[in-house]
């Protein structure tokens, strides 16, 4: 069932051009909306060639990515996830493909950043990113894409590719309205901080993370299939 959404306008739009620490540079326009249900500041970054509209056989959909905001990672270059560097990936592949990259301001799976430090100090102790979560009275992930589908709304994608390892994206966006037609995999993003916390992303939330060459022979998780056409 598809949900009725109060409708978003935009706002504000603005060109900022973008550079990254290792010297990675793109051209973007940051949106900024009125309406958004959740009341927070989100903002939609468009990246490359975005000239619409895009045609309905889907030859040619607009790339997007919701990217929750994760401080610790996007600005820290914390190696405890791998935000930072799906953050850094995403901007480049959609500046080539052309699309719009979200930054959804939902720290921590949405229970914020002291929690989300909080939830860390549980996992030095022995519990794994969802447990440590509900510990806390917290839900193993509370962040909603409502938002992000009223954005892709005032920005006229209502067909698109998801650049996204998580199957939970894509069915909140479908169930507002917006039509996954492919939804394309992250890079694999590793380091000896974060190989648990991958781990149990693919295992446990079901994100299409090739792990076969971080887990031993036998301990790969079962996950969605990598990139998957929709009728």
């Amino acid at each position: 069932m598809t949900a009725r959404l109060p409708v978003a306008t935009i706002r504000t739009q603005v060109e900022l051009p973008l550079r990254f620490p290792d010297g990675f540079v793109a051209d973007a326009r940051a949106f900024t909306f009125e309406g958004l249900v959740d009341g927070r500041e989100h903002l939609a970054f468009a990246l490359g060639d975005r000239a619409g509209p895009f045609p309905a056989d889907g030859r040619r959909l607009p790339l997007i990515r919701p990217h929750s905001e994760c401080l610790t990672g996007d600005v820290f270059g914390s190696e405890r996830c791998d935000c930072g560097p799906q953050l850094r990936e995403a901007v480049e592949r959609i500046a080539e493909a052309g699309g719009y990259l979200l930054y959804l301001r939902q720290e921590g799976r949405g229970i914020g950043l002291y929690s989300k430090l909080e939830a860390y100090a549980l996992q030095d102790d022995g519990a794994d990113t969802y447990e440590a979560n509900l510990a806390l009275g917290h839900g193993e992930d509370e962040r909603s894409y409502l938002a992000a589908a009223q954005m892709l709304h005032a920005l006229g994608a209502y067909r698109v590719a998801l650049l996204s390892n998580n199957p939970d994206k894509a069915r909140q966006l479908r169930a507002c309205g917006v039509t996954v037609v492919e939804q394309v995999p992250t890079g694999v993003h590793v380091s000896d901080a974060n190989r648990r916390y991958l781990e149990t992303k693919a295992r446990r939330g079901r994100h299409t993370l090739d792990l076969r060459d971080v887990l031993g022979p036998g301990d790969a998780p079962a996950a969605e299939p990598g990139a998957t056409a929709l009728p």
